[in-house]
């Protein structure tokens, strides 16, 4: 049997928060119903899904990389650390990745093939979509439950008016990325 895993990340633009990537490996011929580029998806739909994709795929791998680890890595390799961190816990290796976007990182030993906007062309990439995207969002939330003043569980640290008043207001948190934080904020 040949296994493709589809991959793709969440939270590369956030001011807070880490930068969560999924690979999914499904079984060929599945399909479920509704699954989705995750940014089309109510956060309802998101959640029922999430769990049908678990249930469904031969296996999920979820790579998370910290908001220290983006500030020392850049954004852009935290991203390629999170893809190769999920790869690494699938329990069955791939003999190939599809991955959203239009590059990835030099140092996979397994072959791939980067498909711009894949999470809305391939049945795969639109399942990690949408597990990366419910990993992170419950990440905030919870994160949100020790610092609420932030807003975090209503935009997960994405840069909203909301949340660059917050940071005004209380400066960083220890967990925004300090690297991505403009001078003017403080």
């Amino acid at each position: 049997m040949n296994f493709v895993a589809g991959i793709d990340e969440v939270g590369r633009g956030p001011l807070a928060g880490p930068v969560v990537a999924s690979a999914v490996l499904f079984p060929q011929n599945i399909s479920l119903n509704g699954i989705n580029d995750s940014k089309k998806l109510s956060e309802k739909k998101r959640e029922e899904l999430f769990d049908k994709i678990y249930e469904n795929a031969i296996s999920v791998g979820v790579g998370i990389v910290s908001h220290e680890e983006i500030d020392e890595l850049n954004i852009l390799n935290a991203t390629f650390e999170a893809m190769h961190r999920a790869v690494k816990k699938l329990s069955i290796s791939p003999q190939h990745l599809l991955i959203d976007g239009n590059r990835f990182s030099k140092d996979s030993n397994i072959p791939f093939t980067t498909i711009v906007k894949g999470d809305a062309k391939c049945y795969s990439i639109a399942a990690a979509s949408i597990i990366a995207k419910v990993t992170r969002d419950r990440m905030m939330k919870e994160l949100h439950q020790h610092l609420p003043h932030y807003g975090f569980a209503q935009h997960k640290g994405y840069p909203t008016k909301a949340h660059v008043e917050a940071i005004r207001k209380f400066g960083l948190s220890e967990f925004h990325r300090k690297s991505f934080v403009v001078k003017g904020w403080k």
